[in-house]
Formats: structure tokens, sequence, C-alpha cells
């Protein structure tokens, strides 16, 4: 089974983080700026909220707010779901779409240790599915197979 701790080894545990006191504008200069959809709020090495592109489309506004002026406490999401490092993609997509979410931050012993997104997950599940009809092409056609 193809894990959260497989995916991390192979694209690495890098997440940007943000105060829960940091401005929205400062959010999403940062987002833009590394070409993210969502930071982890964290405060005291833990993890608070998460702020996603989609919080700000639907919350700026809808509570009176300005970017420059919000902070991200106001409008990121407090109840942050997460998966650890030895829960497999298709637990992790069953969450992403049962709750509808597009990032889970994966923790460690109570510790950020990465965060997955829908992307990830979707590109490790579409590459298990390739692997398995190479496989099944392999063994139909009495070819050699690629497992030892």
């Amino acid at each position: 089974m193809y894990t959260v701790r497989h995916l991390l080894q192979e694209k690495g545990n890098r997440v940007w983080t943000i105060s829960p006191q940091a401005s929205v504008y400062d959010a999403l200069e940062l987002m833009a700026d590394k070409n993210l959809g969502a930071l982890v709020v964290t405060e005291g090495g833990g993890v608070v909220g998460i702020f996603t592109e989609r919080d700000y489309a639907r919350k700026v506004v809808l509570k009176g707010k300005t970017s420059k002026t919000a902070t991200v406490s106001e409008l990121m999401t407090p109840d942050v779901l997460y998966v650890g490092l030895d829960d497999t993609m298709e637990n992790c997509m069953a969450l992403m779409t049962e709750h509808r979410t597009r990032h889970l931050p994966v923790l460690e012993d109570g510790k950020l240790a990465g965060l997955v997104s829908i992307g990830d997950v979707v590109k490790a599940v579409i590459s298990a599915h390739e692997f398995t009809i190479r496989e099944l092409e392999r063994y139909i056609t009495g070819g050699h197979s690629s497992i030892p």
C-alpha cells in the first residue's frame, strides 16, 4: 500500500506555515509567491488551523473584511482534518471526498510532518492504477512481471 510516508519521501515534507495573527494580505502574498493553495496555521509549535484560497474567496467579503485588515485567524478553518505517515492514499482520498477538503496536514507525534494535497493523492492513485494495469497486461500476454 502506498502511504503518506512514501509520498513525502518522494515529494519532500516542506510545509509553508503562517501565524494566526498574520494579516490575510501577508498570507495571500506568501501563497502567490510560493504558488500554494493553502497554508497551515501554527502557533506555539502546534497546528491551529488551515488557511486556503477557498477560505479567502468565500469569507472575506461575506464577513465584511479586507485582506489588509483581517487576520488569518478570522478567516481560517480551525477544525483541521489531518493524517499520519502510515495512512494510505485511499484513506486520504476518502477523507478529502467526504469532507470536501483539498489539503491534509500530516502529523507525527503531534508535530507537523508534511502536507498532502488532492493533486498529490490523485497523482499517486493514478500511478498505482497504471502500475496494476501494466502488471495485468504482462500477466495476460505471458510477459515477465516487474515484481520480483
